[in-house]
């Protein structure tokens, strides 16, 4: 049979002499202190496993919002799908484009700009759509002093700087 146990320590049987004798506190405090420093070595890589562990989900939470536009204020491009025309105006001087909105989100006229330009001429650079365009809608813009064949038009969501058409189109 085993000998006398303090908290799972083997006392021993110098430890039942020295009970006789009258120390066997300072036996079981010093088995109690060796006991203590053991299991307390072992907490201390736990809890910085843990605290390590804590740092990096936060650290990737805030990163996360970052990159994923979570944290601030952007504005979304809208999508819609645009047609474009373009013709010689009626007395042959310039061009007329004419968009027209063949799907998607409405678009708020003011938001938008629409340039029509080629290598030499820059036709018109154009925001002054007054009203909110929605599908099946069409708009018109003069300008230029010639007719080109071919014409460059670009239509831009303003407050997201994103190109919503993007195109060359030839002049009938």
């Amino acid at each position: 049979m085993a000998g006398p146990v303090l908290l799972g320590t083997p006392i021993g049987r110098d430890a039942a002499v020295d009970c006789a004798t009258g120390r066997s506190d300072k036996i079981m405090i010093r088995k109690l202190k060796e006991w203590t420093a053991e299991s307390e070595r072992a907490v201390s890589p736990v809890i910085g496993v843990i605290l390590m562990v804590a740092i990096t989900v936060i650290l990737a939470a805030v990163i996360g919002s970052f990159v994923l536009g979570i944290g601030g204020d952007i504005e979304e491009t809208p999508q819609a799908t645009l047609g474009v025309e373009a013709s010689a105006n009626a007395t042959g001087s310039g061009i007329n484009v004419t968009l027209s909105h063949d799907g998607g989100d409405p678009l708020t006229g003011s938001n938008l700009r629409v340039v029509a330009d080629n290598s030499t001429t820059d036709f018109f650079d154009n925001s002054s759509i007054d009203r909110r365009v929605t599908v099946g809608d069409r708009v018109t813009f003069s300008g230029g002093s010639s007719v080109p064949a071919e014409v460059d038009v670009r239509v831009i969501h303003q407050p997201s700087d994103s190109l919503l058409l993007d195109t060359t189109v030839r002049v009938e």
